[in-house]
């Protein structure tokens, strides 16, 4: 399946300040018996999402309307836990197409990766800068540039750097899952096998 080519994003962020969020907490373990990778988005972050009752909790920052974007900016230690792929999922699905935080779980970096999602790591000096800025204004713009690998926040025109391996950044710009790349270099692979 192919992916929304990413060059530059910008947009407003939702702000998740929690530290050690697991993929179960990401996507409930009871929703993972579809294998389309479509809604999922539904169920992201569901039982802090919803009450038992299945009424939206106010104070979450996914129900609050004054929040909205593309970059969901969370505490430190994202995405550890179990390595089930439908955390990424849920999160491309719900419309997130960056993650931004202090530290990733290494399985969960590379699920997003590999499913149209850029997580971008920074230190958590700029952690803090980044949630102060939603703060200050819940509609705040970041600039996202794959390209350089660069994470701006717009109103001060600060920025951080941030790595990503060269094959996956290939990949995050053109659009393309594993599948694609490999159907992609078909004439290559055919002449390579031709010799």
């Amino acid at each position: 399946m192919a992916y929304d080519k990413f060059t530059t994003l910008t947009s407003p962020a939702v702000p998740l300040p929690i530290e050690n969020i697991d993929t179960d907490q990401i996507i409930p373990a009871r929703f993972l018996k579809a294998v389309e990778r479509k809604g999922f988005g539904d169920n992201l972050f569901r039982d802090w999402r919803y009450d038992k009752s299945n009424q939206p909790i106010a104070d979450f920052p996914l129900n609050q309307a004054k929040y909205s974007g593309k970059i969901l900016v969370a505490g430190k230690n994202f995405g550890s836990g179990s390595s089930r792929e439908h955390a990424a999922w849920a999160i491309y699905d719900y419309g997130f197409r960056v993650v931004v935080s202090s530290f990733f779980a290494d399985i969960f970096q590379g699920n997003a990766l590999n499913n149209g999602i850029l997580p971008v790591v920074v230190s958590p000096e700029f952690l803090e800068k980044i949630f102060s800025a939603i703060s200050a204004d819940q509609n705040a713009q970041f600039e996202v540039d794959l390209q350089n690998q660069k994470f701006t926040i717009c109103a001060s025109g600060e920025s951080a750097g941030f790595t990503i391996n060269p094959y996956k950044k290939h990949c995050l710009t053109n659009g393309l899952d594993d599948i694609d790349y490999l159907v992609s270099m078909k004439e290559e692979i055919a002449a390579f096998e031709a010799k």
